[in-house]
């Protein structure tokens, strides 16, 4: 009988195990990396060779997978002059299409409500002006609209409905909305005190906002205060800050795990992962396995965060998988050379 019941048990553990998917940038290397994480240790599946030519590194900077799974996409931040929109499959992992963007397209998202891509160009060319969001078709990888908003946007994300697009200026330090529907710009919030100096210009900011990221519940958004070392909190019905969150040195990405209890960020100034409990003062944080903390992306079952680092000179860049609930690294696997975007791609038994 307890041979039986011991049998049922890792059988039940057997079939009950979880494999993660997704897919990391390297910024240095023209790389892309696809990695799966079977619950224990990750490995490189694949590292697909991204750039269009031989003389240049073009810079992968910014990951999104669709709603379906079915393909990935990728912007190649330099060009001449514009950076580009590239298409993969997942099935494959090779080119299905491409695009041109703006000056240094960075970070994007697909809504599931208009099935449009919002990408943001974060445009780090000539003098200080402001930039735009490229609104894409991906179906026919056409660029429908491009969107004024501030100087160097960022964190391009949308919220739960798809309904509306976030992205934080860094240099104007502004959260800019759009509606994903008319493709108009909904509303706009300084997170400086000031948004301009005695001459009337534009400023650079103090809080240099990097990354922003809504609740799941649509009430929240949290925004990475890289300038001023703390996450910002603004309530999206009222469009005002609620609270400012201290956080080391540098926080540059941000993700709030699906089930809403969770903040992470990384701090790329120190090299760690900040942990929060949503309710709870007390954070935990953790050092990363390489310097230059990047990107991070939870899994849809909140257990885990996956970390890409950076890593400094000739080192490799590297992903820490982060056991959420233990605030322990459980696992981490070397990538092409500076690791940047990151993107799930999909759990599975």
């Amino acid at each position: 009988m307890k041979k039986v019941l011991l049998l049922t048990i890792l059988s039940f553990s057997f079939c009950s195990a979880q494999n993660y998917y997704f897919y990391v940038a390297a910024e240095s290397d023209d790389t892309v990396s696809l990695i799966k994480f079977d619950g224990n240790q990750a490995e490189e599946l694949e590292r697909i060779p991204v750039g269009m030519m031989k003389t240049e590194i073009e810079g992968p900077h910014g990951l999104t997978v669709d709603p379906t799974g079915e393909y990935w996409y990728l912007s190649l931040a330099h060009g001449n002059p514009y950076g580009s929109l590239l298409k993969y499959s997942t099935k494959t992992n090779k080119l299905v299409d491409k695009t041109l963007l703006g000056l240094f397209p960075a970070s994007m998202q697909i809504s599931e409500l208009t099935g449009l891509l919002y990408c943001v160009n974060f445009n780090l060319h000539g003098e200080m002006k402001p930039s735009s969001v490229s609104v894409v078709d991906p179906e026919s990888m056409t660029e429908i609209k491009k969107i004024q908003t501030g100087i160097m946007p960022h964190g391009s994300r949308l919220s739960p409905s798809g309904r509306h697009q976030y992205s934080v200026a860094m240099m104007s330090g502004e959260l800019f909305e759009i509606d994903a529907l008319t493709l108009e710009v909904n509303r706009v919030l300084s997170l400086d005190k000031k948004k301009m100096n005695h001459q009337g210009m534009m400023h650079h900011s103090i809080i240099k906002p990097t990354w922003v990221m809504p609740h799941p519940n649509g009430k929240k958004l949290y925004i990475a205060g890289n300038g001023s070392n703390e996450i910002i909190e603004v309530d999206i019905n009222y469009w005002s800050i609620t609270n400012r969150i201290d956080t080391g040195k540098g926080p540059y990405n941000v993700d709030v795990s699906p089930n809403g209890k969770y903040l992470i960020a990384t701090l790329k100034g120190e090299g760690k992962t900040a942990i929060w409990e949503l309710g709870k003062k007390r954070k935990s944080l953790i050092s990363n396995t390489s310097s230059v903390s990047h990107g991070v992306v939870i899994s849809p079952d909140s257990k885990y965060a996956f970390v890409s680092v950076e890593g400094k000179g000739g080192e490799p860049g590297l992903v820490d998988v982060i056991d959420i609930k233990k605030s322990k690294i459980v696992s981490s696997v070397n990538i092409g050379k500076q690791a940047g975007g990151i993107a799930f791609w999909k759990l599975e038994q």
